[in-house]
């Protein structure tokens, strides 16, 4: 459909379901929902061009005497709807409606008590948009979280799944098409509680970055059969994920594929061609873990045995030993950060001014200095304790910053937070960034863990760990040496199924601190260490030295 900028569409989350995925989840719901003789009730709370419902219709019997139910805020959508979708013979029993679904669809208190706002409906295929906080605003946002009770930032999907799950009926099925973020990130940690409590989940499907929608989102299919009891436990159910294979492989192609869609049908896992792409398809049980809010884990069998080998041979986790920090976060980082101070009209006093470490200087085992910016880090230490320098007795600092009160006093939140107006929103403690200390990046191709002793900030887009004395700087070695090997790439693929496109990796903290530690004190792990140190210091060939340290992962871990 036309009419809409591309500014609106992504404002507004808009993103037309393609016709072959369309028919895919179509498919899908009517391989686990039989409809006929029972003059079923389908809805899409977010119809857009109507191609789910348009997809289900031409599935659906016609003797099934369905009636479909169409909800959209755009008058334009709702109207082609109506006039393209009741141009089909079969489909007499159906109302599009130009209305906010989530405004209509108001939730009771008790999920599973009668909703007469909106019919209670036996079927649901949608793909609702997709909309962060940000782009919300805060007053819809505040509105949002009170009408459906939610915590945190408020993802508009997540409004949509409790107002979907409010007008299924109990047995009724739902498919549904979203950001893949809530099944592996801590922040999902709530849709994913919601999920297990309201439904018997039947599949999840991680559509990764094959880029079906043109949308910065990695998106998902869930699709659930709403729970009679919310005492009943939901059991292991399939996954299917698929990825762009990006890197070199020995093994072979299963297959070759017409589309991506196509891909998804095929019954084994395996490497499959589509025109000049390869992609990886993986297909297994999903794992759902107590507490209910963990992240859901996806392998297949072969996988949870070589998952458990590691984690029978694992002495410690890193989140049990350390905090994983987050770097600074200036919320104005033209006016703190600087690659050349040397061009301002006021040059901050050198006591403001620290090295600052971006993902940009890291490589694996090395930081190159000589390419760090420095910040303007109006902190330091007193007692242990942050202090905030007082810039009256900086005049140079105070009338560099000066020049910037207006962008710095507009951060309100810190404002209101009895902050001074020069400060950082994440300062972080500077007594730690004095430490030896294992850095970073938040978004990697391939992990860059490195060691830093030379006192610098880390940048807001990197992670780091420091080390307080001498036995906690050779952990941090170890990690080091564990965090950068192929082995922990791949367990950090399977238990946290987080990628970005094009193959880049999340290293949030919440990941980090669930990394493995062997026993610190054995032959294999003192070798580890040592073969960092050279690592750390070396300037030339470093294949042979990690080699050698891939093999000595292995064996700390007991892996073949």
């Amino acid at each position: 459909m036309e009419g809409l900028t591309q500014t609106e569409r992504k404002n507004g989350g808009v993103t037309f379901t393609p016709e072959a995925l369309a028919d895919f989840l179509s498919e899908k719901l009517l391989h686990y929902y039989d409809l006929k003789g029972e003059s079923p009730i389908i809805m899409d709370p977010a119809c857009g061009d109507g191609a789910l419902l348009d997809s289900i219709a031409k599935q659906v019997s016609q003797s099934a005497g369905a009636k479909f139910v169409g909800y959209d805020t755009n008058n334009d959508f709702i109207s082609y709807c109506a006039s393209t979708l009741s141009a089909l013979p079969y489909l007499s029993h159906s109302e599009f409606i130009c209305s906010d679904f989530l405004e209509t669809a108001n939730p009771s208190p008790d999920l599973f008590s009668e909703v007469h706002e909106v019919p209670q409906v036996d079927m649901i295929i949608a793909n609702p948009p997709y909309v962060r906080t940000q782009v919300l605003g805060a007053t819809r946002s505040q509105q949002l979280a009170q009408m459906y009770n939610l915590n945190g930032k408020v993802d508009l999907y997540f409004a949509f799944l409790i107002a979907m799950t409010n007008c299924l009926k109990k047995g009724g099925i739902i498919g549904v098409i979203t950001s893949n973020r809530y099944l592996t990130t801590k922040s999902g940690a709530q849709v994913r509680k919601f999920l297990l409590e309201q439904y018997d989940i039947l599949e999840v499907i991680d559509l990764g970055d094959t880029h079906l929608f043109d949308a910065a989102v990695l998106p998902a299919i869930f699709i659930g059969r709403k729970k009679l009891s919310k005492s009943h436990l939901s059991e292991p159910c399939p996954y299917t994920k698929i990825y762009e294979c990006l890197s070199q492989t020995d093994a072979p192609i299963a297959g070759t594929c017409d589309n991506v869609v196509d891909v998804l049908r095929q019954p084994a896992s395996g490497l499959y061609r589509v025109q000049d792409k390869v992609y990886e398809l993986g297909k297994g049980l999903l794992k759902h873990e107590q507490p209910t809010d963990e992240i859901w884990q996806m392998t297949t069998g072969e996988e949870n045995e070589w998952i458990e080998q590691i984690d029978n041979n694992t002495y410690h986790r890193v989140g049990e030993l350390f905090k994983v920090r987050v770097g600074i976060k200036s919320c104005a980082d033209n006016v703190f950060l600087n690659s050349d101070w040397s061009k301002e009209q006021n040059i901050p006093e050198p006591a403001l001014l620290r090295n600052l470490i971006s993902q940009e200087n890291i490589q694996a085992w090395h930081i190159d200095h000589n390419t760090c910016m420095q910040v303007l880090y109006p902190y330091y230490v007193v007692n242990g304790r942050k202090a905030v320098y007082d810039i009256d007795q900086y005049p140079q600092g105070k009338a560099y910053l000066e020049k910037h009160k207006e962008q710095l006093q507009a951060r309100q939140y810190l404002i209101e937070a009895g902050r001074k107006w020069y400060e950082m929103w994440v300062p972080q403690n500077p007594v730690y960034f004095d430490m030896p200390k294992l850095v970073f990046p938040d978004i990697s191709l391939n992990p860059r863990f490195t060691f830093d002793a030379s006192k610098s900030i880390v940048n807001g887009n990197c992670y780091w760990i420091a080390a307080t004395n001498a036995e906690e700087e050779y952990l941090l070695l170890l990690i080091e040496g564990i965090s950068n090997s192929a082995m922990m790439t791949k367990y950090h693929d399977l238990k946290f199924n987080n990628k970005l496109y094009s193959g880049r990796r999340r290293y949030l903290a919440q990941y980090i601190e669930k990394y493995p530690i062997p026993h610190p004190h054995t032959d294999a792990s003192d070798k580890i260490v040592q073969l960092v140190k050279q690592l750390n210091s070396s300037n030339g060939d470093e294949s042979q030295l990690v080699q050698e340290l891939e093999s000595m992962v292995h064996q700390a871990f007991n892996l073949p």
